[in-house]
């Protein structure tokens, strides 16, 4: 799942970042309210991460905004704020769930879990393709009843797949999937993960559609 971070603390917002990632999601880390808005505008998220005392404003005005605007992506509330009222406030917002500062880590990845579920984060709550078993949200993935591993990268790729199954996903809106883990990616990453998932999910899985992109096509 991708994720959208927004958080101006380094140290807290580092720990979030690199928990998600290690648990398999892609995650924007935006320090202002201004830089969220920018990347909402230019990205699908399935989740968003938010402090309420960011540098330009007050995060409980960008949720409202937000849900105003029509957006219902969830959004998990991180905060340091306490107090009953302000809890009220941020759930009457639109908030999806709260978490207090300080939280733990682990607490915060199954509350995403949680959510990712509730809401149908990936295409269906559990997916079978023929000898394949898939469960997105909970990072599960099966052939014929046996488990296998796939890195946050491959899984952000079979997620790109798996959302528009049936139909074609292009090379530039897997590289976007792939960038947002924050590093530079070659040339020919996309290349090198499909044929990843192809050796781990069999060949047939993937279907390459010449100088378009790819699809994912199992009967």
């Amino acid at each position: 799942m991708r994720i959208l971070l927004i958080e101006d603390d380094k140290a807290i917002g580092g720990a979030v970042r690199d928990h998600a990632v290690a648990d398999s999601h892609a995650v924007d880390w935006a320090t202002t309210l201004a830089a969220a808005r920018d990347h909402a505008r230019a990205t699908s998220y399935g989740l968003m991460l938010l402090d309420l005392q960011l540098p330009d404003g007050d995060g409980v005005s960008f949720l409202r905004d937000l849900r105003r605007d029509g957006d219902i992506t969830p959004v998990i509330v991180l905060t340091a704020r306490d107090q009953i009222s302000s809890r009220i406030d941020g759930l009457n917002a639109g908030a999806d769930d709260y978490l207090v500062k300080p939280f733990d880590l682990g607490e915060l990845a199954a509350r995403i879990h949680a959510v990712a579920r509730r809401y149908g984060q990936s295409p269906e709550p559990a997916l079978t393709f023929g000898a394949l078993q898939i469960a997105p949200a909970e990072r599960r993935i099966a052939r014929d009843g046996e488990a296998m591993e796939l890195t946050a990268r491959e899984w952000s790729v079979l997620d790109s797949l798996l959302s528009r199954k049936g139909s074609i996903v292009s090379k530039a809106q897997i590289e976007d999937a792939l960038y947002a883990f924050g590093a530079e990616i070659e040339s020919n990453a996309v290349e090198v993960y499909i044929s990843r998932l192809r050796k781990k999910l069999g060949a047939e899985c993937i279907v390459t559609v010449r100088g378009v992109g790819y699809r994912f096509s199992v009967s």
